[in-house]
């Protein structure tokens, strides 16, 4: 039996469909809670109740408003490109899951374990501005056409600074395998070796990058409600919202992924004694998820202006100095190798 899934093309292709759906359906199901999550910090920061009706504590909320776009009927706009139009979403939806292959939840627990990961899930993500450009375009109509543009600025402008902080890791570790960056911080001096200290100014970086990068607040100006409705989506109803909205915040879990892997140790426990695991990964995922929800509970909204000027005169000169600097530290393996870690090996 076991012969069949290892060495014949049917066997090894049900076996990599198991993996997918191992890693996809426990995520979707995340989201639902995540979102439920979402919603009772924002509530809770203003002072509200957030959903309690359906099930208990309103647990069940999230797969109520699913059903709900479920069973909506879809309205396409006169004049809309039929064709793009559908396929805008689908592709939002896609890109963000086939970017989670590459992603570990524990030493080896990946669905697809390569050395370039890190260059394949920015080449991923970077191909997520398609599906809010062809969606803005494909509805004919001037707002959502005006935030899918927005949305292609803000986005290309973040994912240089997330590039090169991102570049700075890979000086230290001298790999671009997640496993390899997460052994990179295993150590003796427990959390201290985690890369948020070595990076410590650019793990703020990337998270504000992030925020942007995903449009959550206060950098959502592609959904800005008071200038463009909402947004490139604004046309959408039904299942095609869906799936915009499943794969915005898919992007953002990979986001928090990308914050827990890159300098926060991954799956290492924080604690000396407990051993490693996939709860450690997930605790932190949430972590950093919270503060993503806290950040859009307490902060007002950004100009267009500001946010394109954070992008370009003090992130990406930041971060490009700090590529200059870890290179240097790292060649002459200052602090005992702090940020050379491919050279005393973690």
């Amino acid at each position: 039996m076991m012969a069949f899934f290892t060495e014949t093309t049917l066997g090894m292709g049900l076996v990599i469909l198991g993996q997918c759906l191992l890693v996809l359906i426990p995520l979707l199901l995340a989201l639902a809670f995540l979102m439920y999550a979402d919603r009772k910090i924002w509530a809770a920061v203003m002072m509200r109740k957030g959903p309690n009706v359906v099930g208990a504590f309103g647990l069940l909320q999230s797969f109520a408003d699913f059903l709900k776009y479920i069973v909506k009927e879809i309205v396409v706009p006169a004049g809309a490109d039929k064709a793009v139009f559908f396929l805008a979403p689908m592709i939002s939806f896609v890109l963000a899951v086939i970017a989670w292959a590459v992603i570990p939840f524990n030493d080896g627990w990946v669905v697809s374990d390569i050395n370039v990961a890190i260059l394949y899930v920015f080449a991923v993500s970077s191909l997520e501005v398609y599906g809010v450009i062809m969606g803005g375009w494909a509805s004919n109509s001037k707002y959502p056409f005006l935030g899918s543009l927005r949305s292609a600025a803000q986005m290309i402008s973040y994912e240089v600074s997330l590039g090169l902080i991102i570049i700075g890791v890979i000086i230290s570790t001298g790999s671009m395998n997640f496993g390899d960056i997460v052994a990179a911080q295993d150590g003796s001096a427990g959390i201290f070796n985690w890369y948020w200290v070595a990076h410590f100014p650019m793990l703020f970086l990337f998270f504000i990058s992030a925020l942007a990068e995903t449009n959550r607040p206060p950098f959502d100006l592609p959904e800005a409600e008071s200038e463009l409705v909402a947004g490139y989506q604004v046309e959408y109803s039904s299942t095609p919202f869906l799936l915009f909205m499943i794969g915005e915040l898919m992007a953002v879990v990979l986001m928090c992924a990308l914050v827990s892997l890159l300098f926060f140790g991954g799956w290492l426990s924080p604690i000396p004694g407990l051993p490693d695991g996939v709860l450690w990964m997930v605790l932190k995922m949430g972590l950093v998820f919270f503060a993503f929800s806290m950040v859009k509970a307490i902060t007002p909204r950004y100009r267009y202006d500001q946010l394109m000027r954070i992008g370009w005169k003090v992130f990406l000169p930041m971060s490009l100095a700090w590529v200059v600097f870890v290179a240097f530290m790292a060649k002459f393996e200052v602090f005992g190798g702090l940020w050379a870690r491919y050279a005393i090996g973690g």
